[in-house]
């Protein structure tokens, strides 16, 4: 959760404070308006509650949900928003846009699992959703968590100093999301659907904002929602939590291919952040600059690169022309033309430019000792870096002292120079991600990272939806390789209550120090088999219970081998979402 009331220092009209970009104050000034929006008749938005925008759909028996937000608390208390000030309705169906947990993770506030399995609310989504979904928050869940912290800031104290805007929306609520597993999926272009009485026209848009998403039209009511394939800012190319590279071509092609099918006869235009746009020509115009933006820092930095330029030179080398400079919505509040342009260079040509002396880099910990002792010691380090610093050289002091800080995290002059060089940089940067960044690593090395926790506590509400296949996949990038030498083993699994679908039956199994799993089939070799119910992995997944227990409780039947057991799941590693990133 997160209190809005905390961000009245946004709403009080003051101008832009030294400590903030006056590019990004306004922006987040706009951002800042909060409550129940009439967008058209028939369609209310719920903006400012969280980073993403809930809209309602009015259908013939209930409400039809977009994005149901990132918390099932933001959700419920927008869902009463509506339900207050326009109509008390059930919710009919559930929409997702994409992937990404602050367009789902809310669903339970709105829904439960109970009517979607009685068939009275329905969930569409784009076609490989679920599997986008959990390749995200939980296979690389602990670290995309982590660094998320610095991409939005969560842990940063509001106001003029510190947290101000996500750029997207206001702020990030903390409360781990849910899931609800699609009961529909949107598998083309084209495709209609009647949605309690309201007719809706998909738009697939693969590797765009999201691997999974998609556009859609509503002709009755002339609306079209471009999910976060646009927004009032640029987007990311790849985030700076990280992410699948996003396809900056593809991306702009799309748009425009949403312009002609639909451009001529929309007359409103809403996203999942954000605010909309109104009439023909304007929400034309938006699109069009839109497109445009996305295909510009594709073909430019493609440009460059087969000059011979390098992710860094591009980097340093491209500027926004003015035709976008002069409209908000095309600015860098968001993403940023820094940070995009090596995204684009790395979708191609990966992360490495080419030069051989980047090819086997030594690590942080150890150049930062080399760099050190090559300047003569600690203390000429800190006198270069605060001559630097004084008169105003902020990205070489960071490049500088952040050697001295991995070889040595214990110099407290060091830690405090490096705070305050971020924290300038901070005050700078027209884009929200790189302002928190900056304030979370500031913050970190006057205080150190936050205490580890359990990263199964966010993803519980995820897990509880997954495939086996994905549950399997999941353990596996937790095996310990080094102490599986020599061991090669199957065990047989039977799912109880999957009998009569291909996941009844799976085979998990050690081979080369590696986990696989095979669906459909048991092996004849296998040491070991065992029965339960997927419920019942899911619990051992969440801990809540354990193999043990549940075999003591004979929720479990094991036959052969009970030590095969103990040698696979006796040798996963275990995660937290507090490693340090700004030190060693």
């Amino acid at each position: 959760m997160f209190n809005v009331g905390a961000y009245d220092f946004l709403r009080t009209g003051d101008p832009s404070p030294d400590t903030v970009n006056p590019n990004l104050w306004r922006h987040a000034t706009l951002n800042a308006h909060h409550g129940l929006f009439e967008v058209i008749a028939g369609v209310w938005q719920v903006r400012g509650y969280d980073i993403s925008n809930i809209t309602f759909i009015r259908g013939d028996k209930g409400w039809i949900v977009i994005d149901p937000l990132t918390s099932e608390f933001t959700a419920r208390a927008a869902l009463g928003l509506v339900n207050q000030h326009v109509e008390q309705r059930p919710v009919t169906a559930v929409i997702y846009t994409h992937s990404h947990a602050d367009h789902f993770g809310g669903v339970l506030g709105v829904t439960s699992r109970a009517e979607v399995d009685a068939g009275k609310c329905r969930i569409i989504a784009p076609e490989h959703f679920l599997r986008e979904t959990i390749s995200e928050n939980v296979i690389a869940g602990p670290a995309m968590a982590r660094r998320a912290t610095y991409q939005f800031g969560p842990l940063l104290p509001v106001g003029p100093h510190g947290h101000v805007d996500c750029g997207l929306g206001i702020a990030v609520p903390t409360s781990p999301p849910t899931l609800l597993a699609p009961t529909e999926d949107i598998t083309a272009t084209g495709q209609e659907l009647v949605v309690d009485g309201v007719r809706v026209v998909f738009q697939l848009t693969p590797e765009t904002e999201a691997p999974a998403e998609m556009n859609f039209y509503f002709p009755d009511l002339r609306a079209l929602c471009m999910a976060e394939n646009c927004s009032h800012t640029m987007h990311n190319l790849v985030p700076i939590r990280g992410a699948l590279v996003r396809n900056a071509l593809n991306w702009s092609k799309y748009i425009n291919e949403s312009l002609l099918l639909f451009g001529a006869d929309a007359e409103v235009l809403f996203t999942s952040h954000n605010w909309p746009r109104w009439g023909g020509v304007d929400l034309r115009e938006f699109l069009e600059l839109q497109r445009d933006l996305y295909k510009w820092m594709h073909d430019q930095t493609m440009r460059h690169a087969n000059l011979g330029l390098t992710p860094l030179e591009i980097a340093e080398t491209l500027e926004l022309p003015a035709e976008f400079l002069a409209h908000e919505h095309t600015r860098g509040f968001y993403g940023d033309l820094v940070h995009n342009a090596k995204a684009v260079y790395q979708r191609y040509l990966s992360w490495y430019d080419g030069n051989p002396a980047n090819l086997h880099k030594l690590p942080p910990v150890e150049v930062g000792r080399r760099y050190v002792a090559l300047a003569g010691g600690a203390d000429v380090v800190i006198a270069h870096a605060r001559e630097a610093f004084d008169r105003g050289d902020y990205r070489w002091v960071a490049e500088l002292v952040n050697h001295l800080v991995f070889a040595d995290p214990t110099n407290e002059a060091a830690r405090h120079l490096q705070a305050d060089t971020l924290e300038q940089l901070a005050y700078q940067a027209e884009s929200s991600t790189f302002r928190n960044a900056y304030l979370m690593g500031a913050q970190e090395l006057r205080q150190g990272p936050p205490t580890n926790r359990n990263p199964n506590v966010r993803a519980r509400g995820l897990i509880r939806e997954m495939t086996i296949e994905q549950v399997f996949d999941a353990l596996a990038v937790r095996t310990m390789s080094e102490q599986l030498g020599g061991v090669s083993l199957a065990i047989n699994w039977i799912f109880t209550d999957l009998r009569g679908t291909p996941d009844e039956r799976w085979v998990l199994g050690i081979s080369n120090r590696t986990m696989y799993s095979s669906r459909g089939h048991h092996d004849s070799h296998a040491v070991a088999a065992v029965t339960m119910s997927r419920s019942l992995l899911l619990d051992v997944v969440t801990q809540d219970t354990t193999f043990l227990d549940a075999i003591k409780a004979g929720q479990i039947s094991l036959e052969g081998d009970a030590g095969a057991l103990i040698t696979i799941f006796g040798n996963l590693d275990t995660f937290s979402v507090g490693f340090p990133i700004v030190e060693p």
